[in-house]
């Protein structure tokens, strides 16, 4: 009993044992110091205005498409360029949306341009939503992690490029979590829009970079290509070939940012990435969205604060309610035990301490992870295993195996997936 005892102490001290405790101040200060000093592409207007003026513009943004204090939309208005369609990724153009929420189409009441939802009915535009459209334009904050679905939204909206022979300018934006790689490599056969190229969780690129990727690795070639039937004349292939090989991409590179930079978000990228803790934490934590667990939104600091109601009630206690961004939060109105970690700094990888050990608590172990509403599902469907970009992450943690053997296992794809990202770097790497 003693043993069993000092082993639980053991475990739940653990990542507090590893992970220093809050961020200094004077840290803090040089930080938000360098930020000011990094200017997004969206700032570059010298470079990117004569590619705009006199065409028709389709825009892809939401609320963090700022230039300086001012609305990319409202910037480029003013300056007599012609926005003919706007269009919205998840959240909304807005931004105001929950997570997973389903938006529809709408006329802006601030600038009565029309805009198309590209995360609900569909999700990329439509030949009909192009036909005003000369040009496209990009700028979207994103924040650097595979299952943050900005990315499968960028892919979408280059293959309705691609198709409908418009050339394409990103605005590119600086990663907050472009200092290190890690995590799992997705395996292709666990593709979703929460995870649609063979990269880590945690890829360290910008928007302009993975763009990049995409073309220069050829990913993007053959899905969008593919009719329904999967059948491809070879006349056909050699015509999309032609259309990939002439379409024009333009990135507008930021100024003065590198890969060791620590950018701080002047915007919020969606409404539960409240605070740059969560957007550090977010690729550590979000795992427990396939799980039982409440990852933490609709408290204060949602993936900071996770936990369930089975969990050793002296654990941290917390009640996740509805909220802004979260009206429907797991477990709303339950009180949790669990972890609070907002005030703890985060490492450069990916903690799976607290998955580990939450993991080992949990009384029922096959009640752990989500599981798919079909009966004859595959581990493909299980939403843990689409996170993970694979089902190795579950095997291991039902193994027993420590968060570090876990990360070790990464290692041989992420050094591959290093070599890759190589090529297509804008900026100085961080190593």
């Amino acid at each position: 009993m003693m043993r069993k005892m000092l082993w639980a102490f053991c475990l739940l001290a653990l990542p507090f044992m590893v992970l220093a405790q809050q961020e200094p101040k004077a840290q803090k200060q040089k930080n938000n110091k360098a930020t000011r000093c990094i200017l997004p592409g969206a700032n570059q207007m010298d470079a990117y205005l004569p590619l705009l003026k006199g065409k028709r513009v389709g825009v892809f943004a939401n609320p963090t498409s700022m230039v300086d204090n001012r609305h990319l939309v409202d910037t480029l208005q003013k300056l007599g360029i012609q926005i003919t369609r706007i269009f919205g990724p998840e959240h909304g153009f807005r931004g105001t949306a929950d997570a997973g929420e389903k938006v529809k189409n709408y006329i802006d009441a601030a600038t009565g341009i029309p805009v198309v939802s590209l995360y609900g009915a569909k999700t990329k535009p439509a030949a009909a939503d192009l036909d005003d459209v000369d040009i496209l334009l990009f700028d979207i904050q994103d924040v650097g992690v595979r299952f943050y679905t900005y990315i499968s939204s960028l892919q979408y909206f280059i293959e309705s490029a691609i198709q409908n022979n418009l050339p394409l300018v990103i605005l590119d934006r600086p990663n907050p979590n472009g200092f290190y790689v890690d995590g799992p490599v997705l395996d292709s056969a666990y593709s979703s829009f929460i995870g649609m190229q063979p990269v880590p969780v945690v890829y360290g690129m910008t928007i302009g970079e993975y763009a990049q990727m995409l073309l220069g690795e050829s990913w993007i070639h053959w899905k969008y290509a593919k009719k329904q039937d999967g059948k491809i004349s070879l006349g056909e292939a050699l015509g999309f070939e032609e259309e990939r090989n002439n379409f024009k991409l333009t990135v507008i590179k930021c100024k003065n940012y590198t890969h060791k930079s620590k950018y701080v978000l002047p915007v919020k990228p969606s409404p539960n990435l409240a605070e740059m803790s969560a957007i550090y934490w977010y690729p550590s934590t979000c795992y427990f969205e396939g799980t039982v667990l409440s990852e933490g939104r609709g408290t204060p600091h949602p993936f900071q604060q996770f936990g369930h109601p089975a969990l050793p009630d002296t654990l941290f206690a917390f009640t996740p309610v509805s909220t802004a961004g979260a009206a429907e939060p797991k477990l709303k109105d339950n009180l949790c035990y669990g972890w609070d970690i907002h005030n703890l700094q985060s490492p450069n990888h990916i903690a799976l301490e607290w998955l580990v050990q939450a993991y080992a608590l949990f009384p029922d172990k096959t009640q752990f992870f989500i599981k798919p509403k079909k009966f004859d599902a595959a581990p493909q469907d299980y939403f843990f295993n689409k996170l993970a970009g694979n089902n190795q992450l579950m095997q291991l943690l039902v193994a027993g195996k420590s968060a570090n053997e876990i990360r070790q296992s990464w290692q041989p794809q992420l050094a591959a997936f290093k070599k890759i990202r190589k090529k297509y770097l804008l900026y100085p790497d961080f190593e």
